[in-house]
């Protein structure tokens, strides 16, 4: 860097893919110096095995759609493929950099000691690191005391505009210079695909058109394996991606309350937006939780590993209907509603019998809202090892006459029980050889058998678990983590 370079503020862009309510950019446009919005393809974590090519693609897509609303401002996000440490250093060979701004990330293991290094680095090199608080989320509480009035104050305050000075975003034309001396990736997607399109632009036609009229149909589908897909305001990975924030949506649903044609259906929504900053305080706060049980009681418990039950699993083979177009459904379209997820996950650690470890990985990769505040946690809930939630183990068969009593879902997904009659749609185990070639169709070759007993694997496990919850250590931990995590104060904002 030579000592006459000019000066900027650098914006380092993570899981906060919008302009608008971003308060690290506002901080830095606040200042009214230079400013250069920057995001980094960092290859340890592209590399790592809690994503998929999925989750680039949405933020490449997120990306792309920054830089057309950067259009009017003769400005685009600089976009590295390199570690962020390695990125500033090659931008400091250009500018003098005092001031970088970017979101307190709750993330992973490996973007928690990233962050550790990255704050080494800026202290070695006289840089002040600004980081900002995300979606009402506070580091370094010890239990909840304050967290409730915080996260009330955070939703009651007014988005924060986007509104850069003139010429004080970095020019397209200097960023343009800088990329043909960098390591720029390409930002090309597939054009024909079943998930979601990334960026703020479609995050908002998702939210209006569910703000619009979606939202009577809410609770009504909120569990239904098909008519929640348009049933439920499908925002999840806009959220996780950051291209919208938990405060505008909040906000939008909180107005509309006052009209709405149902307005429990609203309040049921916004609930779950509080819920959702809560789970993610929750990680915030119990980071290990991401490779441990949060109870330490249940760290004891042990499951003898199956390859044959965990492939079939992921592949949409276990021999449940349901269960395996829900597996089937994911890995296609990135998207299950909430209870179908729980379902899934009970089937793996209840009647499977396997670690919810061997789950976590997997899901991650095919959920496109994977937000580590919300996976670790319910991931954990649905196992059954935190000894303060009640012990749920999803019945697969009920849920699927309950929920998909017509079988389209289960039809839609499995197509080798596209001609079978409902109920043995539901229940394909029960024909007898007769019926099976009265349907042409064959259990075991066109369709496998049940993988496990349902009755019996449900009974053993919550036979197991039951008896753990009396454990000593496990009573000691429940109450630790009551303490640590039950609201107080006053309620979240209505």
């Amino acid at each position: 860097m030579t000592t006459n370079a000019p000066k900027i503020n650098v914006v380092w862009l993570k899981r906060d893919l919008r302009l608008e309510d971003n308060e690290a950019i506002f901080k830095a446009l606040e200042t009214g110096e230079r400013t250069l919005l920057l995001y980094a393809f960092e290859p340890m974590l592209m590399e790592d095995n809690h994503y998929s090519e999925r989750h680039w693609n949405f933020v490449k897509e997120s990306i792309k759609d920054l830089n057309q609303r950067l259009e009017s401002h003769h400005s685009k996000i600089l976009t590295i493929e390199a570690d962020i440490i390695s990125a500033i250093n090659q931008l400091m060979e250009f500018f003098t950099i005092k001031d970088i701004y970017s979101h307190q990330e709750t993330g992973i293991l490996i973007t928690f000691n990233r962050d550790k290094s990255f704050k080494r680095f800026c202290k070695n090199n006289l840089i002040t690191w600004h980081e900002t608080i995300n979606n009402g989320v506070q580091r370094g509480l010890q239990d909840r005391e304050t967290w409730t009035e915080l996260c009330n104050a955070y939703f009651d305050t007014e988005p924060l505009p986007f509104a850069p000075l003139k010429n004080q975003l970095l020019h397209i034309d200097d960023i343009g210079a800088l990329e043909a001396l960098l390591n720029i990736p390409s930002l090309e997607t597939p054009e024909e695909s079943l998930f979601q399109k990334g960026g703020r632009t479609m995050g908002m036609k998702y939210l209006d058109s569910f703000l619009d009229k979606r939202y009577v149909n809410y609770m009504f589908h909120i569990s239904k394996p098909e008519l929640s897909r348009t049933g439920c305001s499908r925002i999840s990975p806009y959220l996780a991606w950051g291209n919208l924030s938990i405060r505008e949506v909040y906000r939008k649903a909180f107005f509309l309350k006052k009209t709405a044609d149902n307005k429990k259906s609203l309040e049921a929504f916004m609930s779950r937006l509080r819920w959702q900053a809560h789970f993610i305080q929750k990680f915030e706060m119990e980071h290990t939780m991401e490779q441990e049980s949060i109870n330490k009681g249940f760290q004891k418990l042990k499951k003898e590993i199956s390859e044959r039950y965990q492939t079939a699993w992921k592949t949409g083979q276990t021999g449940f209907p349901l269960v395996d177009a829900c597996m089937r459904c994911l890995n296609e379209t990135g998207y299950l509603n909430f209870r179908m997820r729980a379902l899934v996950v009970s089937f793996f650690t209840h009647n499977l019998w396997q670690p919810w470890q061997a789950a976590s990985q997997h899901l991650s990769q095919m959920f496109l809202d994977f937000e580590p505040g919300i996976h670790f946690p319910q991931l954990q809930m649905q196992a059954g090892e935190t000894g303060t939630n009640m012990l749920r183990i999803y019945n697969p068969v009920k849920n699927s006459l309950e929920h998909d009593p017509d079988a389209s879902f289960i039809k839609k997904w499995v197509p080798e029980l596209r001609d079978l009659d409902i109920p043995f749609a539901h229940e394909p185990y029960l024909m007898t050889e007769m019926e099976q070639q009265l349907y042409n169709f064959h259990l075991g070759k066109d369709y496998p058998y049940p993988i496990v007993e349902i009755n019996e694997t449900r009974k053993k496990a919550t036979d197991i678990l039951w008896n753990l919850r009396k454990n000593k250590k496990v009573k000691e931990e429940s109450l630790r983590i009551l303490k640590k995590h039950t609201l107080r104060g006053p309620k979240l904002t209505e």
